[in-house]
């Protein structure tokens, strides 16, 4: 099991004041991860982690912009653009309200539409399992890529 605070909590983009971060091999940015991956799923193209291994080293600490910024290009060289995008964060803490207009906007800009495009959820597991222990962030994203 990964000890220790890990990295500095960014979700979205944003780094976020919390007490502990993820323990992964880039930035750990759980939304973006998602996110990439939900265009690169529509696209019927490999995932994020065949993409972009967490065994080469190149991806160490690495801003998820860089892996959101590919599953864009890859968009927009299929002729299709991002129509709308669900997003729901589970985590008991830190709480997404006071931050989600924020993360909006950065997903906005991160994918070149309109904030009106896209939508955050914040929802908690009650305190069950290891997400509602707060030892886990879980996204689950939807993405509608449109000609």
């Amino acid at each position: 099991m990964p000890q220790g605070a890990g990295r500095p909590f960014v979700l979205g983009g944003l780094r976020i004041d919390h007490d502990r971060g993820p323990v992964g091999h880039s930035d750990g940015d759980a939304l973006l991860h998602a996110v990439t991956d939900a265009i690169l799923g529509a696209l019927a193209d490999p995932d994020i982690g065949q993409l972009f291994s967490d065994g080469d080293p190149r991806w160490d600490g690495a801003d998820s912009a860089i892996f959101l910024a590919e599953a864009v290009r890859r968009m927009k060289a299929r002729g299709l653009r991002l129509g709308n995008l669900d997003a729901t964060v589970i985590c008991e803490r830190p709480k997404i309200g006071p931050v989600k207009e924020s993360i909006r906007a950065r997903l906005a800009e991160l994918l070149g539409v309109e904030m009106s495009a896209i939508n955050i959820k914040g929802k908690t597991h009650e305190k069950v399992d290891a997400v509602g222990e707060g030892r886990a962030i879980e996204v689950h994203v939807v993405a509608l890529l449109v000609p």
